[in-house]
């Protein structure tokens, strides 16, 4: 009876479960019963309720043999889960997959390697399921943490470890296939998960063997036959997906993640896996969210702002990368937040040299070690330039006119306010660091840039602030400031043609390229002519110039002839060279004799190359004959010898050899024609006054003029006379009365010549600078009166003898804001 009763129970048993159990052979190495999982999958089809209760036995089973290590009915109770699955895909499917689920945790929280890939190869083949309905409780916490831990397995065996590692990876790829188009799952993209996931994918990046694979999506780094048991390319791939499923709320989660990773592996320095992280990222996000990247990495620059250099620099080469790919499409409002932030590091790393140097200084010795420190933050710098001038240098036109005037207005000009660069506290040295760190970076700024108009590309708040830095008494600075001019007035790429300062036999064969000047360029000359030419007069007389400086003068006057030069135009050049030549010969500075043949050679090299562009004959012959006497008795006065080193110099220059030197009269006679005013070169050009020589802190000609105000003898109060201090030069003057006479009767005559014959924009600004010097004098005088407040009772003045009372009513009186209440 009892064998009778367990002989029945059999076929008692639920039908699901004798289903599940037919499936399992007597022999695990047999397999799956393919005839037996049909039928259980018929089954489940055809009673879909039944479903959970299947999943729910099988997880069951699958528990059982795990604890009893029989790995062979582990692998089949999988492949029938996986079947199931695929066949399975009804409404009632969701407990079967809570079952499912469970069997994959139980199976990667073993030790095994095995089972921990047979479990994520599962998982795997069911987050590539698309699901009809969202799954409203499902978490997929636990696959996040146990998969990043898969990914940093450090397994003995070097094989096995990278199966661990790519089996990690894959898992973490089905985990953000499976949720992130899932709305219900937009947890994934919190810090608590992007944490786990992203130092996971960039752990096994890093064993990358060439990091200058990084490229676009599609590139040959995600497509190698091997690629998909490489944890660094699988990762790569993986990190790529994740990127570009990222919307507007969650890139900065996705971003912050690299960072901090970086930081705790000090992957700044050297930064090569950084560039190639952040190009990965670059390329993989869509372009319109580019700005959110920059603003990241201007954040941590900000952080790490008193780290050591090189941690600095790596960081700013990073936003190099960045910028330099986002500057080909959208970069939204993050243009002068960039630049903005470079420039505050910039100063900061200035401040930082400067201090360490001042602590250098004072000690007793110089080591080692403050010289490296020194050296280092030039690296910081240098990369700081580099980064505005290429991210400058790749946008728009009418943006980059932008970032020249921010730029411009972030550079320390004595005697302008300035509020970013506080020129006092870093001091002399530091504000000319500054100067020629900012003004490098706009010749890189400016480099390549082509405005239709001249009017557009130097309005005069660019220009004025940079004119003024032309007269700082330091080459490099003049240097820089030409090399400007020069980007932003060369529109047809004519400058390296003419580079270095020669006399050119043949101006035709070097093709240059011209248009005819517009009416723009023309109103722009008229208004800004004159301080083009007294910049460049200024500079020509510097006592520190060397070779690159005439190089460049005779570069800016040659490519003004070329692009802005009018019949006007080229009249006043001549002008410009005439008095530069008489300002060497005359010599009233007490210039070397190295600079004052340095400019009769600018003037040379100069006038042949302007007679040959105006195709004047006999303008031409006369400047030949002059350097062909030249190099027969005077060759120092030529570019040829004179910048060679060791070329003798002359004791003197003689004003009377008058072959060696380009004469008015010769060359007035030679331009009488059409088009040209001969007659204005018979004026000397006069370099105008303005208020740029005393704000550039250098002796100026604003010293040299006294103001003479006459007053009526009668409203003077009655003084003793002074007594005259008599001195060499009053007894000279005394003694030597017709020579005064004549010299007064000479600058009479130039004057009256000057105002007969002179253009009109010439005399109109000398009298302009005359009236803005009477202004000022007024306005100090005006300072040192003390007026007395007004008072309601009236106040008494004098007139015509009789005191008068006038009252001021107090509502019209002006109080300070501490007596109103």
């Amino acid at each position: 009876m009892p064998a009778g009763v367990c002989g029945c129970c059999g076929p008692l048993r639920p039908r699901y479960k004798r289903l599940v159990d037919n499936i399992f052979p007597e022999d695990p190495k047999d397999g799956l019963s393919k005839s037996d999982m049909e039928k259980l999958t018929f089954y489940a089809v055809s009673a879909p309720e039944k479903l959970d209760r299947i999943g729910a036995y099988l997880a069951e089973r699958l528990s059982r043999d795990v604890v009893r290590h029989r790995y062979g009915y582990v692998v089949i109770a999988m492949e029938a889960l996986d079947q199931l699955l695929m066949a399975c895909h009804s409404q009632s499917i969701k407990p079967f997959v809570e079952s499912f689920l469970h069997m994959v945790a139980k199976l990667l929280e073993s030790q095994e390697p095995d089972l921990q890939v047979l479990g994520t190869n599962s998982f795997v083949k069911f987050a590539n399921i698309e699901e009809d309905t969202p799954s409203y409780h499902r978490r997929y916490d636990f696959f996040v943490s146990q998969f990043s831990a898969m990914c940093h397995s450090t397994h003995e065996d070097p094989e096995t470890r990278t199966r661990i590692r790519v089996a990690g990876i894959k898992g973490l790829q089905g985990v953000v296939r499976k949720t992130v188009n899932d709305e219900l799952q937009a947890i994934i993209w919190e810090p608590q998960h992007m944490d786990k996931l992203i130092p996971s994918m960039l752990f096994n990046m890093q064993d990358a063997e060439d990091l200058d694979r990084v490229g676009p999506p599609g590139t040959p780094s995600e497509t190698g036959q091997d690629g998909e048991e490489n944890p660094a390319s699988l990762a790569e791939s993986c990190f790529r997906e994740l990127l570009g499923r990222a919307a507007y709320g969650n890139m900065n989660n996705a971003v912050r993640p690299v960072l901090v990773h970086l930081d705790n592996h000090r992957l700044w320095e050297p930064n090569e896996f950084a560039v190639s992280c952040f190009r990965i990222i670059m390329y993989s996000i869509q372009a319109q969210h580019s700005h959110h990247v920059i603003q990241q990495v201007l954040g941590h620059l900000d952080t790490h702002n008193k780290n050591t250099p090189r941690m600095r620099a790596g960081i700013v080469q990073v936003l190099l990368e960045t910028v330099a790919i986002a500057a080909k499409g959208s970069v939204g409002p993050t243009v002068l937040e960039v630049f903005n932030t470079l420039l505050k590091h910039l100063r900061m790393s200035v401040d930082f040299e400067l201090g360490e140097n001042s602590r250098r200084n004072s000690g007793a010795s110089v080591s080692s070690s403050g010289r490296v420190k020194e050296s280092e933050e030039r690296i910081v710098q240098n990369a700081i330039i580099q980064t505005i001038g290429f991210f400058g240098g790749n946008l728009p036109d009418y943006q980059r006119a932008e970032v020249m005037m921010f730029i411009m207005g972030k550079v320390p000009v004595y005697g302008t306010p300035c509020h970013t660069l506080d020129t006092v506290k870093i001091g002399h040295q530091g504000t000319k660091r500054i100067q020629a760190m900012l003004l490098s970076s706009l010749i890189m700024v400016t480099s390549g840039f082509k405005s239709k108009t001249m009017v557009a590309a130097l309005p005069a708040p660019f220009l004025d602030p940079l004119f003024s830095i032309s007269l700082m008494e330091d080459c490099e600075l003049r240097q820089l400031v030409l090399e400007i001019l020069l980007n932003i007035i060369d529109r047809h790429d004519n400058r390296a043609k003419l580079r270095g300062i020669r006399i050119i036999p043949n101006v035709a064969a070097l093709k240059i390229k011209r248009e005819k000047i517009s009416k723009q360029d023309v109103g722009f000359m008229k208004k800004h002519g004159q301080q083009l030419y007294r910049h460049i007069y200024l500079g020509c007389k510097e006592e520190d110039n060397g070779h690159k400086n005439f190089e460049l003068l005779f570069t800016t006057l040659a490519v003004l002839t070329i692009e802005l030069a009018n019949e006007e135009v080229v009249v006043d050049l001549i002008r410009l060279a005439l008095a530069l030549q008489d300002m060497s010969l005359a010599n009233e500075e007490n210039m070397p004799m190295v600079i004052r043949c340095g400019i009769m050679a600018l003037v040379a090299a100069y006038l042949n190359f302007l007679s040959q562009m105006i195709a004047n004959p006999a303008f031409c012959q006369h400047v030949s004959k002059v350097i062909e006497m030249r190099n027969l008795e005077a060759p120092y006065l030529l570019p040829e010898h004179i910048f060679r080193e060791k070329c003798p110099l002359p004791n003197c220059l003689e004003k009377e050899d008058r072959s060696l030197y380009f004469q008015t009269v010769d060359l007035a006679e030679c331009l009488v024609g059409p088009g040209y005013n001969a007659e204005r070169l018979s004026i000397p050009y006069v370099p105008q006054v303005t208020d740029e020589d005393r704000l550039t802190r250098r002796k100026s000609l604003v010293d040299t003029i006294s103001l003479q105000v006459d007053f009526p003898s009668d409203s003077l109060p009655d003084k003793s006379p002074l007594a005259e201090e008599i001195t060499f030069e009053t007894l000279k003057k005394a003694i030597d009365t017709t020579g005064l006479e004549e010299q007064e009767k000479e600058k009479r005559r130039q004057v009256m010549e000057k105002f007969q014959k002179a253009p009109f924009e010439e005399i109109a600004a000398h009298c302009e600078s005359k009236a803005n010097m009477l202004h000022d004098r007024l306005a100090q005088i005006f300072e040192l009166t003390i007026r007395p407040p007004p008072s309601p009772s009236g106040v008494v003045s004098i007139a015509a003898g009789h005191a008068q009372h006038q009252s001021v009513p107090v509502y019209e009186m002006k109080f300070p804001d501490l007596c109103v209440y």
